[in-house]
């Protein structure tokens, strides 16, 4: 076992044992674990390809029910409740969630390839991070969505912490290390053109911001471009700078998460 898979297992085992010890995780929340665990063993290299098949859509049914939170076992406390970050900024809710995190300790875990064979132009990844965030931004401000709000919020260490771990390095594990990487080498195995992983991977991903309105979600699928580009040149690391930095100068310096209507 690698030494991340490792770290990766002594930080699954103190976090959720601390969450335990205070009573934030229930006996209902093995239900999760054990099927995680069940397609775990599934998908291991050795066994025939329709084991493993079948244990990737256990763990995607699985994913997305930790993902809307619809399994039980898991007190997912909110941290700030109906906070305003600016005043003329929508309030919103930022819960310390304990099922999604799993997620993304399941993909660590499980499928270590995600963490291989990707490209280290750490220059080109470096540009396509800048241009995701400007353009980003300049375009949700265009769209009437955010305006200029600088701040640092007593909350602001907490917000920036839970976003990092909980939210963005889980999200770009799914999306980039898992989906476009399952379909650019599919794609590849193919001679298809390299783009579409990218494509696909976006718009899936704008689809989960539905929620926040169309046009939200349009951008995005935009920024989720710039994030799949910053993983094939940079690898995972420069994808989650490239959605955490959207989102840390969003919050600092925009009004988060939007306007109020």
């Amino acid at each position: 076992m690698s030494t991340t898979r490792w770290v990766a297992l002594a930080l699954l085992g103190l976090g959720y044992g601390i969450a335990l010890s205070h009573g934030a995780l229930q006996a209902p929340a093995l239900l999760a674990f054990g099927l995680l665990v069940l397609a775990a063993m599934a998908v291991r290299h050795t066994n025939p390809p329709w084991l493993r098949w079948l244990g990737h859509v256990l763990f995607i049914v699985t994913g997305l029910a930790l993902a809307l939170h619809g399994l039980p076992g898991f007190d997912n406390a909110p941290i700030m409740e109906y906070s305003r970050s600016s005043p003329d900024a929508a309030p919103f809710i930022s819960n310390l969630n304990l099922d999604k995190p799993l997620i993304g300790l399941w993909l660590l875990l499980a499928c270590p390839w995600i963490l291989h064979g990707q490209s280290r132009a750490y220059r080109q990844a470096a540009v396509v991070v800048i241009a995701t965030i400007s353009l980003t931004l300049a375009l949700a401000c265009m769209a009437g969505l955010t305006t200029w709000a600088p701040k640092w919020p007593p909350y602001a260490m907490l917000w920036l912490l839970n976003n990092l771990l909980l939210v963005t390095l889980t999200e770009e594990l799914l999306f980039r290390g898992y989906i476009q990487g399952a379909l650019q080498h599919y794609c590849h195995r193919r001679r298809l053109q390299g783009i579409l992983p990218v494509g696909i991977t976006a718009s899936l991903f704008g689809l989960t911001h539905i929620g926040g309105g169309w046009l939200w979600a349009v951008l995005a699928g935009l920024a989720g471009v710039g994030y799949g580009l910053a993983w094939r040149y940079g690898g995972l690391w420069a994808a989650v700078l490239a959605h955490f930095g959207l989102n840390l100068v969003h919050f600092c310096l925009f009004a988060y998460p939007m306007l109020a209507p």
